[in-house]
């Protein structure tokens, strides 16, 4: 599945396929789901057809599904940042890019 080639609304609803694909593999009804992680069952639903649901909305249907480690690609760590990196080389940063120097009212400029 090329996610990029997708609207919105169609990886909407092919996540709203895989979670009900994943509540049914647990044979799981939509009530019980929705009575484990206490939420509606017309919430259940709307998930489950594509609606938008808020993403604490989809932790708690990924946590009552047993599927919370399904995340842990999504937010994997990228790695130390470049200052990360500079610090732990032990060099010592010179300069900020910050504000430049004001100008002086009445001052010529280019």
């Amino acid at each position: 599945m090329n996610l990029e080639n997708m609207s919105d609304l169609a990886i909407l609803e092919e996540l709203g396929m895989r979670l009900r694909s994943a509540r049914l593999d647990t044979n799981m009804t939509r009530e019980a789901l929705a009575s484990k992680i206490d939420l509606s069952v017309d919430t259940v639903r709307n998930a489950e057809t594509g609606r938008n649901v808020s993403l604490e909305t989809l932790i708690r249907l990924l946590r009552g599904l047993g599927r919370l480690a399904d995340l842990q690609t999504v937010l994997e760590d990228a790695g130390p940042s470049p200052v990360q990196l500079a610090k732990s080389r032990g060099r010592v940063r010179q300069r900020a890019s910050g504000s430049r120097r004001k100008s002086i009212p009445g001052e010529w400029q280019w």
